[in-house]
């Protein structure tokens, strides 16, 4: 007899020993240099997501940024962060299909580059209205779909626990960072 599917959310409680960090060695320190890498478990990865007030965004370098930072690693494995934030949102989708009200915003989680991610619940078309109604301009830029000036509403995490703008100074006597390319 054929096993029931796990639900979303059963996947997203399910840490299988998560998290750990592990030394980056062999074929993978040729990629990613040397260090230490983190693997979180999905619910960290939510927590995160969970974090994001609206009017604000994050994207999945940011994510991998926070637990590398949490798990005071080198980096944070990107494929995991990535399974993980989908793991998340398909999860929120499916609470909010059962009737909760209060939800992850996966909406508010964006790919590299500011890009929406089409593999989220609702697909582009909706995640372009949840953010259309936070108050962002979500453009097409060829085949992908851009929030415009993502980087000015991203958050970052402060050094008094709160979030924090990304962009401006961290501590006094260090220039902010800027949102354009350096040449």
């Amino acid at each position: 007899m054929a096993k029931p599917r796990k639900t979303w959310r059963e996947k997203l409680l399910d840490s299988k020993g998560l998290p750990k960090v592990s030394v980056i060695e062999g074929k993978m320190s040729k990629r990613w240099g040397e260090g230490t890498c983190a693997i979180p478990a999905p619910v960290e990865v939510d927590e995160i997501m969970k974090s994001v007030p609206k009017g604000r965004l994050i994207t999945t370098k940011e994510i991998q940024a926070k637990i590398a930072q949490k798990h005071h690693s080198t980096m944070a494995c990107p494929i995991c962060c990535g399974i993980f934030s989908w793991i998340a949102a398909h999860a929120a989708n499916e609470a909010e299909t059962a009737g909760a009200k209060r939800i992850t915003p996966y909406w508010r989680t964006l790919k590299t580059g500011g890009e929406l991610n089409p593999k989220f619940p609702g697909g582009v078309e909706m995640l372009k209205v949840r953010l259309e109604a936070e108050g962002h301009r979500v453009l097409a830029k060829g085949k992908k779909w851009i929030v415009a000036d993502y980087e000015s509403r991203l958050v970052s995490d402060g050094s008094n626990g709160r979030a924090k703008v990304s962009g401006q100074a961290s501590s006094p006597g260090r220039p902010a960072k800027s949102a354009g390319r350096s040449r």
